[in-house]
């Protein structure tokens, strides 16, 4: 069988989707669609047609899509210009948005580095510390590298000794890195330039002669939509130009893996996790760089998900969910790693074990206990030494520190805390704050509860809901409902401006832990998996039919959002369900099934989704996929479609092509908008005035869709 199915042009074909004639579309309040670029494309799948008329606007750059985006973007500008929530709702927003907030720090050399944004910066600074107690210095600001702060700093990694900063940059919102190296001392840059960098960081050799990182080939054909294959690790010393960076290891009877490379922190082994895609089991190898020579396998076969968190000399400490689904530590010596030898530390718990780090001579471990963080600190002979004290329901992430120091930093948010930077003492779990933002709001003014639902096949799903305190079930409550059900990703309490905004409207903020995620365990994701993705949207129905019932809202009044697989979710669920939400919010989404895997990085999902080019995973895929089954003339809630013309991860095509079938099928009066954010990619990097800008039009849109009054912000009633 050809590796993917062949692709026919006709006139007429026994289609397996049926779509409205090709023409200018008139539906919603008075709004005239964009025709968009259209094709008689009919590819056969297994001996299954399938049509795919909007073929076209997988070109980014050709005239007729560059049209289409231009006439698609005035629409929903003109729309969204006359409702009159979106001025006072971008007020609030950039007014709230305005507060000081910091990175976790980061010490190499004697010196600290972070990251700082004053407020309203649209890109966060990297600021430099010399020595403790020395004022901190800014050492590289992005702002200024371009005219609308689309340049953005997407990672740094300082030398070992503090001298040298390796630093990426992202442009217009893409996944390309350009790596650079500049002086810590002077501030100035060497003349190093590593391009087509991609979903890789560097480690620094210890010496500081260089660093190892990983490339690409350079892509053929379009640079945002070619797909990305056959990474390769290499060595770059410091001066030397990248053609002649050292190839350290290539697969290319494995161009699907790819290589992240990490040094221990006594200098001596590079470790290098070998990953397939985004599919959690991957394989370890490591590299003697005192004696060189060859990779060696540590785990050889793609059994388990592992990833080395420190090592003492030649015995190892490794993080697997190898015969524990929740996670556990576990002891490996160089000599003798195969299972049968392992010492375990820490075993699983009902918990989900998150991550794990060697730090101070103590083992600190961050879990989830549904759905929430807790961090435990244990001996490396597995004794639990404590268990931190955090501050409320909410998540832990960042956790940064080495074996050199008794302290680590990490970060702390929850919905209505927002995110503080903490010192930990490794020694007794104690805390105490390093920095903690100042927001104009007052927590107290919000609740936070957990709920657990039943899904359709009786799966207890939980579910928070947060809302302005004394603010009660009525049946008409604004509900937005978000989830995303993908990638062993647990969604989990952060803190967000723009969702605190809505709760100032007077919204309830929903979020279903759905299956599929990372909230519990290996099960629970692969219950939300290939053939089971259906549960993810069962699980996700199910949360919006439990609120109903529980008497928060009613269809007209309740709201879906997800973005990159959550726009797949909110797709999907809109098919589904168009009778059960008013409005949807489907951000940067796959909503093309049949052909993700054609583009970029989009081959790596099929462990998560399967793929076109298998039989019956082609069947599963065709049953749900979001732009395949939109049906003319049903009446869909009203939709409001983003994404980037700069996303080289889930391409624009998706929202493209799915917008214009939405927009041809609508049967009902609502608007199915689009808005195209050009010079911007899946999200990482975004400035913050773009990211402000459209957030009021999200929440404009909701509260004109949804009914809710023209908000007044200010000290208001519950009710």
């Amino acid at each position: 069988m050809r590796p993917f199915p062949p692709s026919v042009r006709c006139a007429s074909a026994v289609l397996a989707l049926a779509f409205l004639p090709l023409a200018a579309a008139c539906s919603g309040p008075g709004l005239r669609y964009p025709e968009a670029p259209t094709a008689q494309q009919i590819d056969f799948y297994h001996g299954t047609p399938v049509a795919d008329p909007y073929r076209p606007l997988e070109d980014p750059d050709a005239p007729a899509t560059r049209a289409w985006i231009e006439a698609e973007n005035r629409l929903t500008e003109r729309y969204l210009s006359r409702l009159p929530g979106r001025e006072p709702i971008r007020r609030r927003l950039t007014e709230l948005w305005n507060f000081e907030r910091f990175g976790v720090p980061v010490r190499k050399g004697g010196r600290t580095f972070f990251t700082r944004n004053d407020g309203l910066q649209d890109q966060a600074v990297l600021y430099v510390q010399d020595e403790p107690g020395a004022e901190p210095r800014v050492l590289l600001d992005p702002n200024g590298l371009s005219a609308d702060g689309t340049v953005a700093l997407a990672s740094w990694a300082p030398s070992e000794d503090g001298r040298l900063l390796a630093y990426a940059l992202s442009s217009g919102g893409s996944d390309w890195r350009e790596w650079r190296v500049r002086e810590v001392t002077t501030g100035a840059d060497r003349p190093d330039r590593l391009v087509w960098s991609k979903f890789s960081g560097v480690a620094w050799a210890h010496d500081g002669s260089g660093f190892f990182y990983c490339r690409y080939p350079a892509p053929e054909g379009d640079e945002l939509t070619a797909s990305n294959r056959d990474q390769k690790l290499c060595f770059h010393r410091l001066g030397d130009p990248q053609e002649a960076d050292a190839l350290i290891w290539e697969r290319p009877d494995h161009p699907d893996w790819g290589f992240d490379p990490e040094i221990t922190e006594d200098g001596r082994w590079l470790v290098i996790d070998v990953s397939q895609g985004t599919e959690r089991r991957n394989r370890i190898f490591y590299l003697d760089l005192e004696r060189g020579g060859e990779p060696l396998a540590l785990f050889g076969e793609a059994d388990a998900s592992y990833r080395v968190i420190g090592n003492q000399d030649a015995t190892w400490f490794v993080f697997t969910n190898r015969d524990a689904p929740r996670g556990r530590i576990v002891a490996v010596d160089l000599d003798r790693p195969e299972p049968a030898a392992w010492r375990e530390i820490v075993p699983e718990t009902a918990d989900t074990l998150r991550s794990a780090g060697l730090m101070g001579g103590a083992l600190v471990l961050h879990y989830l206990h549904d759905a929430s963080s807790l961090v435990r600190i244990h001996e490396t002979d597995g004794r639990l030494r404590c268990q931190v004290e955090l501050p409320a329901l909410g998540t832990v992430s960042g956790i940064s520190g080495d074996g050199r120091h008794g302290d680590a930093f990490f970060a702390f948010s929850s919905f209505t805390y927002p995110g503080t930077v903490f010192r930990l003492d490794l020694a007794d779990g104690s805390t105490e704050v390093h920095f903690a933002p100042e927001v104009g709001f007052d927590p107290a003014d919000f609740q936070v509860e957990q709920v657990w639902y039943p899904s359709k096949d009786g799966t207890r799903v939980p579910m928070f809901l947060v809302r302005r305190r004394g603010l009660e079930p009525n049946g008409r409550r604004p509900v937005l409902l978000y989830g995303y059900g993908g990638f062993n990703i647990p969604i989990t309490p952060s803190f967000s401006v723009a969702n605190l905004v809505w709760l100032e409207m007077g919204g309830v903020y929903a979020v279903a832990n759905i299956r599929g995620g990372g909230e519990f365990g290996r099960e629970w994701h692969q219950a939300g998996t290939v053939h089971d993705k259906q549960n993810v949207f069962d699980d996700f129905i199910a949360a919006g039919e439990w609120l109903i019932e529980n008497g928060w809202t009613d269809p007209s009044r309740l709201a879906i959002r997800g973005g990159s697989n959550g726009g797949l979710l909110v797709g999907a669920c809109v098919n589904q369900r168009p009778d059960l939400f008013a409005a949807a919010l489907p951000a940067v989404g796959v909503m093309d099934m049949l052909r993700f895997h054609l583009f970029t990085i989009g081959w790596a999902w099929t462990s998560d989704y399967g793929s076109s080019e298998d039989p019956e995973q082609f069947r599963t895929l065709l049953a749900y996929s979001p732009y395949h089954n939109i049906r003319p003339g049903v009446h869909y809630p009203s939709v409001l479609v983003t994404t980037g013309d700069h996303d080289d991860r889930v391409v624009p095509a998706h929202s493209f092509k799915y917008a214009a079938a939405l927009q041809k099928a609508q049967g009902g009066r609502r608007p199915i908008l689009i808005r195209i954010e050009t010079r911007a990619g899946h999200g990482a990097g975004k400035p913050t005035s773009k990211r402000i800008a459209e957030y009021a039009d999200l929440w404009a849109f909701l509260q004109h869709e949804l009914g809710m009054p023209v908000p007044e912000f200010g000290p208001t009633a519950a009710d």
